[in-house]
């Protein structure tokens, strides 16, 4: 084999974006045969951006049955994502997810030991993790020149939403069709990016508002408040309600800090790791000498940005080995804190992580089950028939 034969199931604003790129030439080793939607219009749109070149099709199974596709792309929404998954690693079909994993951990627990069982490339569509921002930080966190974590605030409030947006959809913003709001549609990135470089906290206690800013049923304004096993305690604040609304994350250690904000990194370095200097000082108001170090980013080739950059990971690893930019099974985690964000609000109460994901999952269906779309999407198992 030379190249992946691709299906994307659900042709919504993400599905049409990962065309888009294919076809644009931006992923070589991949070739779109096939779209799955049960939405008609969406099918047509397909024939008519994608023409003879790809076979569309009323649901997913058919693709799956096509013959046509060596790999699935599930685009579509959230609850969704895990039982299709299974049904293409059930027929040996690679796989990649879009954002977020899951909607509970309970589902995407049971995707992953699918995929393990199955032997097929899962992958998730975490294309944050090319940033190279990003990437720099986890080198540093991981090579511990900045010794232990002390603090991390992320304040993420840049993912401004009309009212218009969460009209656009029957399932958008309903506890039923989308499992949550903010967290779990603007903010599986974040809460990726934060565990996969500062680690999952041991505690969470999280204060929501639902429907503050707009006229849904689901979280647009988050502050949590996160302790960790070392110690170290953290902050998470985000909203789709706030204009213009701010991108800061910030790191603190024993030996300095980093600061990602405005598309740049900041690296700041102590003479003396500050839990040494704040017992041995002998002047009650000095601070560790501390400069602000140069911080030199990897020049990263285009194919490997973005979305494409993890679409051509993901035929990189079917055709030769390659390594993913995210392993699929590692969804659960950043799943793990915004479950945990949920249900310390829902109890309003602290949460221990890891949590009872029964208990989670009761809490969700209760609210699922008052949800207005609730006719209109079903819940925890596809029955291929909804729209995606």
């Amino acid at each position: 084999m030379d190249e992946v034969r691709l299906g994307i199931i659900g042709f919504g604003n993400m599905g049409t974006a990962h065309a888009k790129n294919i076809c644009a030439g931006k992923c070589p080793e991949i070739r779109l045969t096939a779209v799955a939607d049960t939405d008609s219009a969406k099918r047509d749109l397909a024939r008519e951006r994608l023409g003879e070149d790809a076979a569309c099709f009323e649901n997913a199974e058919s693709l799956m049955d096509s013959g046509l596709v060596d790999a699935v792309l599930v685009s579509t929404p959230h609850y969704w994502h895990p039982p299709l998954a299974m049904e293409a690693m059930k027929r040996g079909l690679h796989v990649m997810v879009e954002k977020p994993a899951g909607v509970y951990t309970l589902q995407v627990r049971e995707m992953n030991q699918a995929a393990e069982k199955s032997g097929v490339v899962f992958g998730l569509m975490f294309n944050q993790r090319t940033d190279p921002i990003y990437r720099k930080m986890k080198e540093i966190m991981d090579g511990g020149a900045l010794g232990a974590l002390k603090r991390v605030n992320w304040i993420i409030t840049d993912w401004y939403r009309t009212q218009h947006y969460y009209d656009s959809g029957a399932w958008r913003a309903t506890w039923n069709g989308e499992g949550g709001g903010v967290l779990l549609n603007q903010c599986p990135h974040q809460l990726d990016l934060f565990q996969w470089i500062c680690g999952l906290p041991c505690r969470v206690e999280a204060r929501m508002h639902f429907g503050k800013w707009h006229h849904i049923e689901v979280e647009d304004d988050v502050t949590a408040y996160l302790e960790f096993e070392n110690g170290a305690t953290g902050c998470f604040i985000t909203s789709t309600g706030d204009a213009p609304g701010s991108n800061r994350f910030e790191v603190d250690c024993e030996k300095g800090k980093m600061v990602c904000e405005d598309g740049r990194l900041r690296l700041w370095t102590l003479a003396e790791n500050e839990r040494t200097w704040c017992f041995s000082s002998k002047d009650g108001f000095a601070k560790p000498a501390c400069v602000e170090t140069a911080v030199e980013l990897a020049q990263v080739d285009e194919r490997h940005l973005g979305h494409a950059g993890v679409l051509n990971a993901f035929a990189d690893a079917i055709l030769h080995g390659g390594p993913l930019v995210a392993n699929g099974c590692e969804g659960i985690r950043g799943l793990t804190l915004s479950n945990a964000m949920h249900l310390s609000a829902f109890l309003q109460r602290p949460v221990d992580v890891p949590f009872d994901e029964e208990l989670y999952y009761r809490e969700l269906m209760k609210r699922a089950a008052l949800s207005p779309q609730k006719a209109q999407t079903a819940h925890g198992v596809a029955d291929l028939e909804g729209t995606y």
